[in-house]
């Protein structure tokens, strides 16, 4: 038999099913990904709106991880299932639930995992996490972090997730919801986080964050010269400041030189709590390559203690892009088994 699992990534937009073996090969994805129930579908937060639309996706959910499986025995009927691993915002690895998303429509909490077991009482691993948890747990399994014990994940995407691997496990914390380095305060009083909060590492080193810096610096210089003065903002994002760096423009090089700076600033704290073997970089931005990593680096550096200097590592992730989530939330179920063995 060919043991796989079940991956999940519920994302703000859209919802990303597959199916991965042991060792990390997608063997189905489902193209296009599902919508994922958007907040604008239940604009006054009404309990009975939540309740409908988590049962429309949980039925949606179900019905796809049915096609999956299909799918994937047509070409070898030997397949058995060991599990479904989800990755979701605000998701709580302990109960199994997505909590108070501020940007999903369901109101307070909702058992995802309960009501995705109930539809598939076979199994006996069905689990969830914030979804740069399952990216951590990808890097653990499949990549980069393959042979290390300790590392953290960073994902730059329109938030800034993080993923804390220490002794080889990921770091949960009392509750469930451990490793929030992006909303850890970088700028006191600084630029308003998506999340409420003030000055928070998220709101200038995500790919928001980059188009925000984008505009200040453009209203900073007063400058009309720049190809990124002629983006709308909507339009506005990491690989167009990416493309214009390239050309030598001034100001994606300046963007990506502050950006870099502010986020080895507080990766240096970050160090000083975990001392960490490396920090894998994921996502848009960190597809900047160079342009993000070498300021990243410097600025870590300069802000260490002597005794962590030269020993931590700034890496991109060896997952890829494209089925990372899927292979991230996948490793759930492994890691499961590994526990369990």
């Amino acid at each position: 038999m060919r043991q796989v699992a079940i991956g999940i990534d519920i994302g703000g937009t859209n919802t990303a099913i597959g199916v991965v073996d042991r060792e990390g090969n997608v063997l189905y994805e489902r193209k296009p990904q599902i919508p994922t129930p958007q907040k604008r579908e239940n604009p006054n937060w009404e309990q009975a709106k939540s309740n409908k639309l988590r049962d429309e996706f949980i039925a949606r959910l179900t019905s796809e991880i049915k096609t999956a499986v299909e799918m994937v025995r047509q070409i070898n009927p030997e397949i058995e299932v060991m599990g479904i691993g989800m990755g979701a915002p605000n998701g709580n690895y302990y109960n199994g639930t997505i909590e108070f998303a501020p940007n999903l429509p369901f109101v307070g909490v909702v058992n995802v995992a309960e009501l995705i077991q109930a539809n598939f009482p076979q199994l006996k691993y069905v689990k969830l996490t914030n979804d740069a948890n399952a990216a951590a747990l990808g890097e653990l399994i499949y990549g980069g972090g393959k042979g290390m014990k300790d590392f953290v994940m960073i994902t730059l995407g329109t938030g800034l997730g993080s993923g804390i691997i220490v002794n080889g496990d990921l770091v949960y914390g009392a509750d469930g919801f451990a490793g929030e380095v992006g909303h850890t305060t970088l700028i006191p009083n600084g630029r308003v986080c998506g999340c409420g909060g003030l000055g928070h590492l998220e709101a200038y080193c995500s790919a928001t964050g980059i188009k925000r810096t984008v505009y200040e610096l453009l209203a900073k210089y007063n400058n009309t010269q720049s190809e990124l003065a002629n983006v709308p903002f909507n339009e506005m994002d990491s690989k167009k400041v990416f493309d214009a760096a390239e050309k030598g423009d001034s100001i994606a090089k300046e963007v990506f030189q502050l950006t870099g700076e502010w986020l080895g600033m507080s990766l240096a704290d970050t160090v000083s709590h975990l001392s960490p073997e490396a920090i894998f970089l994921f996502g848009g931005a960190a597809a900047a390559g160079e342009y993000i990593f070498k300021p990243t680096k410097e600025s870590l550096e300069k802000h260490l203690l002597p005794i962590f200097r030269d020993k931590v590592k700034i890496l991109p992730s060896k997952l890829k892009a494209g089925t990372a989530a899927i292979v991230g939330s996948s490793a759930l179920v492994w890691k499961e088994m590994e526990k369990n063995s």
